[in-house]
């Protein structure tokens, strides 16, 4: 099993929720989030005062699957979610130990 967190747009939530329903995934949990990274932030004027904004309006998704899903999964994030500008976001992936359903007891991959 693998936890997969992926940094996006959240214009870009809802397009990469139908790609990744279209590949058998169905759970995850999203967060808003605030980051930069190269994209660095921008200038804005409020009340005729000029500031930085460093930290820009992210949503962070975060999965976790079966091993052999994991590729399908990158690759639906991926193209859901670009759009070939700077700030298109970053996937991690790592390892899982064990996952326990609280309801159920189920373990593992029959918990996800």
């Amino acid at each position: 099993m693998k936890k997969v967190e992926a940094i996006i747009k959240p214009f870009k939530l809802e397009d990469v929720r139908e790609a990744l329903s279209e590949v058998g995934i169905t759970g995850m949990t999203a967060t808003e989030v605030k980051g930069f990274g190269r994209q660095k932030g921008h200038t804005e004027l409020y009340r005729g005062a000029e500031y930085v904004v460093d930290f820009l309006p992210k949503v962070k998704l975060e999965l976790v699957v079966a091993s052999e899903q994991v590729q399908a999964c990158i690759d639906a994030i991926t193209n859901a979610a670009r759009t070939g500008k700077i700030g298109d976001g970053k996937i991690f992936v790592s390892p899982v130990e064990q996952v326990i359903r609280i309801r159920t007891g189920e373990e593992n991959e029959a918990a996800i």
